[in-house]
């Protein structure tokens, strides 16, 4: 079999992302251009890149526009081992080229990260820390309320994209009972992934933890209002790895400053990061992330790996196991 003729387009981010071999890996299965080709010179290379079937990239990917699509016209797929794909994929399916996301092993990343807060949480870790470190803080060993633990609480996913359904999994297997907001979920569907479908009213009054992974939608900005804050339960905790834009951030910080029982986890933020003078750093029950939840450090080459096994199946004429399509990207973070 004659190898597909790839490159690599994009920034330095390549040489972190398809690190530790990966790089050599597609250049092992793949006739590779021997230049990574940046945003800047991407001009230059357009004439020798026309043979160009694959495409390999990840953050600091050049979108490519219909005049640049134009100059590829032996492109087949393009394979970007990170997560959203909205900014750059629709002038690509429209031309039935095929679009891969690393956005199954990034959401891996954020709901470790997120399943751990919310053990900690039920817990009562984070309740816990800020009484012990107050002065007479040894009276928390004698407090009852250290914390209720995880085993039957009730956990609140809003929005069941690919991470609410991995947070889903996991959480479940804990023993906990899961409610989620999702209007695009069936109740058949939410059986099998052992879920109750709720109201966001309830997920606030009932959860102990509400964990927000809405799709980065204009009409979901600033849907988690101060009022559905406040009514949370006593020492309940709110946990935000999903857009910052979708709080109401200075309701938060109201409804924070009036329910210090309550915890806010913050992994993202508006703007990001955020100013020094924001009220935000002067809560004690709000711990600030800076947008740590995703693949990081050595967990990003699990999105190459991805996005190579994905060519894989491409190049031998299998279906992807994620394919990106026009129809979803706007339900898609």
């Amino acid at each position: 079999m004659l190898m597909k003729k790839a490159a690599f387009l994009g920034n330095d981010t390549i040489d972190r992302v398809y690190g530790m071999g990966r790089q050599q890996r597609v250049a092992e299965i793949t006739d590779l251009y021997p230049v990574r080709v940046a945003d800047e010179i991407l001009s230059e290379h357009l004439a020798e890149l026309k043979d160009v079937e694959a495409i390999f990239t990840t953050w600091g990917f050049p979108a490519l526009n219909d005049e640049i699509l134009d100059q590829l016209p032996a492109l087949k797929i393009v394979l970007y081992a990170a997560g959203s794909v909205k900014f750059f994929a629709v002038p690509m399916l429209k031309r039935g080229i095929s679009v891969v996301s690393g956005r199954v092993p990034n959401g891996t990343a954020v709901a470790r990260f997120t399943c751990a807060q919310i053990c900690l949480a039920c817990k009562g870790y984070f309740v816990n820390a800020r009484a012990y470190s107050e002065p007479g803080g040894r009276q928390a060993y004698m407090d009852p309320r250290r914390g209720l633990g995880f085993f039957g609480e009730t956990v609140a996913i809003l929005g069941l994209g690919a991470v609410g359904r991995q947070v889903a999994a996991q959480i479940t297997e804990e023993s906990m009972t899961v409610m989620a907001v999702d209007p695009t979920v069936s109740e058949v569907e939410a059986r099998e992934l052992g879920v109750e479908l709720v109201s966001v009213e309830e997920a606030f009054e009932k959860a102990y933890v509400v964990t927000n992974h809405l799709p980065n939608l204009e009409s979901l900005q600033s849907i988690i209002g101060e009022g559905y804050l406040r009514s949370m339960r006593e020492n309940a905790t709110f946990i935000n790895t999903g857009r910052g834009g979708q709080v109401d951030q200075q309701g938060l910080v109201r409804a924070m400053r009036d329910r210090p029982d309550l915890t806010a986890l913050l992994d993202v933020t508006v703007p990001e990061p955020l100013p020094d003078e924001s009220e935000l750093f002067t809560l004690p029950n709000v711990t600030l992330t800076t947008h740590i939840a995703g693949a990081l450090g050595n967990e990003v080459v699990a999105m190459a790996d991805f996005v190579i096994d994905e060519f894989l199946r491409w190049q031998d004429g299998k279906p992807l196991s994620d394919p990106i399509r026009l129809e979803d990207l706007d339900s898609m973070a």
